[in-house]
């Protein structure tokens, strides 16, 4: 047999095991020319002690020996820790089918009966090597996989640790969740799927008597959507309004708004005709005058608006409309209605009426409703921790799958 057959890498060591010495020299001259280092043991005991400081590739063993016979040898050969795979031959002159079977039994994995035959010797080593050298392959494509696995954790960590830096960059884009405008007060939630989302929620400050509040829930989820959300929080910005697209200037140089319908085409445009991208977002804009208490807006795709009205009673308003950024000829309508002192105006993303039971079963416009009348006397930030909460209870999950984004505006008397 060609020595060379096993592969570079194989060590190629073999432990012969017998208590005939003649035998075992017999043996070990066979395998030396095989190309082996051999290691020889006169008792199952002697080759456990050696076995406990070098695991070899390969081992013949003896069946009948005193003490440790071949069988309990391999037995405990079996229990030995090891980094590799140990191939063990039982010689003997025992051939019955019982014999074979406790031998397969122990651990052996061949059997070759005395007087050893060296051309059948040669066929059963080759085989021993072909496993030897599977199991180097095995080994090396299983070190490619580890080290291809640690690589792709340590990439998975970095963007991890980037995702929960971008969500807080994104909270960010909400700097005031509550705001008293005297006799309006907001209040803002803003809740993300996952790490980083697609809706976006604001206000900004107009004059004494006027204030824009907005709700955005831009297509899809992840880090495209919230990037979407961080330019579209620049286009209607609170802090400077020469850059809020949603004011004008008038001839005396004070900022006034725009109707929200106009305000809307001229996002639909710079999103189509600006910015290359596949995304889209349904919006509602409005504009409130607290000393009046009319309220215009334009709903852009977006879910119709809640208005309770004092007595606890619920309206559902608004007229629909089409996304912005989907169709550049689509038109946008304006609604108005009239607050009165106690009357509130919600505006809610799709996260909340599309918020499911196991079942299928969807929360609705009729589950939000009822929130809102339970909860009617339950004002501010406080409120909207009632609604999150109710959804919690229907859905029996802390975790949503989309995201979730609320503005309340509530009308006071003072």
């Amino acid at each position: 047999m060609d020595g060379t057959s096993a592969t570079a890498t194989f060590s190629k060591t073999v432990l012969v095991v017998d208590d005939s010495r003649a035998q075992r020299k017999m043996v070990c001259k066979l395998m030396e020319r095989q190309g082996y280092a051999v290691l020889e043991a006169e008792s199952g005991l002697a080759a456990l002690e050696l076995c406990r400081d070098q695991i070899p590739d390969l081992v013949l063993s003896d069946w009948m020996m005193p003490g440790m016979d071949g069988l309990e040898f391999c037995e405990a050969f079996r229990q030995l820790p090891r980094d590799r795979y140990g191939y063990f031959i039982l010689l003997t002159s025992r051939g019955d089918k019982e014999d074979v079977t406790r031998a397969f039994d122990a651990g052996a994995d061949d059997f070759l009966t005395k007087p050893v035959n060296v051309h059948e010797l040669g066929v059963r080593i080759r085989a021993g090597e072909r496993i030897f050298t599977m199991e180097q392959e095995l080994n090396d494509k299983n070190r490619i996989i580890h080290a291809t696995l640690d690589e792709l954790q340590s990439v998975h960590d970095g963007i991890n640790r980037d995702l929960i830096e971008a969500r807080k960059l994104q909270s960010s884009l909400v700097r005031d969740r509550y705001r008293d405008m005297g006799r309006a007060k907001i209040s803002l939630m803003l809740r993300s799927s996952g790490h980083v989302g697609g809706d976006l929620v604001g206000m900004f400050p107009i004059d004494d008597d006027r204030v824009g509040i907005y709700g955005i829930d831009v297509s899809g989820h992840g880090i495209s959507s919230a990037l979407m959300t961080a330019r579209l929080a620049g286009f209607l910005t609170a802090g400077v309004p020469d850059q809020n697209i949603a004011l004008t200037k008038n001839k005396k140089g004070h900022y006034c708004p725009r109707d929200p319908k106009e305000t809307m085409a001229l996002l639909n445009e710079r999103i189509i005709n600006e910015i290359d991208t596949e995304l889209y977002f349904t919006m509602l804009l409005a504009i409130f005058n607290q000393t009046t208490g009319e309220l215009v807006f334009t709903q852009a795709g977006h879910p119709s608006p809640f208005v309770q009205r004092a007595s606890g009673c619920v309206e559902i308003v608004g007229s629909g409309g089409l996304p912005v950024g989907l169709i550049e000829t689509a038109e946008f309508d304006q609604c108005a209605t009239m607050l009165r002192p106690g009357d509130r105006f919600l505006i809610h993303s799709d996260g909340i009426t599309e918020c499911s039971k196991p079942t299928g079963e969807l929360y609705g416009d009729d589950g939000l409703s009822l929130s809102l009348a339970r909860h009617k006397d339950v004002h501010g930030q406080a409120c909207l921790d009632a609604l999150l909460d109710d959804m919690v209870k229907f859905s029996g999950c802390a975790e949503f799958d989309d995201d979730v984004s609320t503005v309340l505006l509530e009308f006071t008397a003072s």
